[in-house]
């Protein structure tokens, strides 16, 4: 039997709503999906929180709350490199083989396209609310912030203090002068 496998790499900044309906859309397509967990060397940063460990907890106990089948994806760290002409290379020593890339990255989608790899835009749902970004937003503002996450990245967030981690992120430094 000849598996399709497809790939999708995101930051997963946290993992939220979105990106579950959009793995569950690109397995209605592929028998296999690599989830990259991407710029997995950054963590502690306003706009990178968590820990690439602590997003692949939120990304697998999200994926087995929904009952996906864990024989149908491989979640991976994937660091950046920061040499785009050898990105796609190193992506594949990384990752099982694959033939379909899943971006909506301009850059990534030409680069892994010069590599000769079929590309598709993954469907986006409800982008207005369903961004990491929002998620991120809101945790700051004090806002409802689970209603975005699946109950597993709640949990991750909450055990981990990421609340209290993020908000103390959020804080300019104070200078003396």
């Amino acid at each position: 039997m000849n598996n399709i496998r497809g790939i999708l790499i995101g930051r997963m900044q946290p993992v939220h709503n979105g990106h579950i309906q959009v793995i569950n859309k690109i397995l209605e397509e592929v028998d296999e999906i690599i989830i990259g967990i991407g710029s997995a060397q950054l963590s502690h940063e306003l706009k990178d929180p968590f820990t690439a460990g602590e997003r692949i907890v939120m990304m697998s106990q999200a994926l087995a709350e929904m009952d996906i089948d864990p024989k149908r994806y491989y979640i991976i760290p994937m660091e950046d490199i920061n040499f785009n002409a050898i990105w796609p290379s190193h992506v594949k020593m990384m990752t099982p083989p694959f033939s379909i890339v899943y971006s909506g990255n301009p850059l990534v989608k030409q680069l892994f396209n010069e590599e000769g790899f079929e590309v598709r835009q993954p469907p986006l749902y409800d982008r207005l609310h369903l961004s990491g970004t929002e998620v991120r937003r809101r945790i700051l503002e004090d806002e409802n912030w689970q209603e975005l996450v699946p109950k597993a990245t709640a949990n991750l967030i909450l055990e981990v203090n990421g609340v209290e981690r993020l908000k103390n992120l959020s804080v300019k430094e104070v200078s003396d002068i």
